[in-house]
């Protein structure tokens, strides 16, 4: 996989390097912000409808950063491409591999981070971090409004993507909004360990108020990887 161009900073992340990275199904663009010295790697995708500026997004990528973490926003090749609606999980898992592979492991300046590799995401965004997590080494997963089932369908559960993650004893957090139609904090919690799902304001869309108790547990999240 090669670049097909960087740009300066963007404004979907104030101060983060853009690039361009070849996938199978087009080019994503990963926004990338990494401070001097940074303390590990965390890579982050977006849900389903876009939304590069949610707020659970947005909140634990400032938490991360604040935190020394180099930290990757990856925009899916759909979104970069200018549709409104995400293309089936298998073609967003096989363009999310390649992306956190070349940033991570290849010749750039991600690769050269020490310290652990987070994966994660907002929705959508969660459920690949979960499917790739063990294929791509992942130390540990942040999910952020995660989609349990859809709404009204419980029987359409998802748990077992987050099984993927439990039963390879990888950390994981939770960050779920309390009136989540595809699952509140109760749904998610007999599917991870205990304490392992922060509840916070707001359905899937958490509110805006609740910014700061994102980046408040996100923050230590980050902390206990590092400790």
């Amino acid at each position: 996989m090669t670049a097909s161009g960087t740009g300066a900073a963007d404004a979907v992340v104030p101060g983060a390097e853009v690039h361009g990275l070849d996938t199978p199904y087009g080019v994503a663009r990963a926004h990338v912000r990494r401070p001097r010295g940074a303390r590990g790697t965390a890579v982050l995708g977006h849900g389903a409808g876009g939304g590069l500026g949610s707020v659970d997004l947005r909140a634990a990528l400032d938490a991360l950063h604040d935190g020394g973490w180099a930290t990757v926003l990856v925009e899916q090749p759909w979104l970069v491409a200018g549709r409104r609606v995400a293309t089936p999980p298998p073609t967003l898992d096989a363009a999310w591999v390649p992306v956190v592979t070349a940033l991570t492991r290849g010749r750039g300046r991600m690769a050269r981070v020490p310290g652990p590799l987070l994966l994660g995401g907002r929705s959508a965004g969660a459920r690949v971090a979960c499917r790739t997590a063990a294929a791509l080494g992942a130390d540990a997963v942040l999910c952020l409004s995660f989609p349990l089932h859809p709404p009204g369908r419980p029987d359409r559960s998802r748990a077992g993507e987050l099984a993927l993650v439990v039963d390879a004893g990888t950390p994981v957090l939770v960050v779920q909004g309390e009136r989540d139609p595809f699952g509140g904090p109760d749904d998610v919690a007999p599917y991870v360990p205990v304490g392992c799902v922060q509840p916070v304001a707001g359905t899937h869309t958490v509110a805006r108020g609740a910014a700061g108790r994102v980046r408040e547990v996100v923050a230590g999240f980050a902390a206990s990887l590092t400790a």
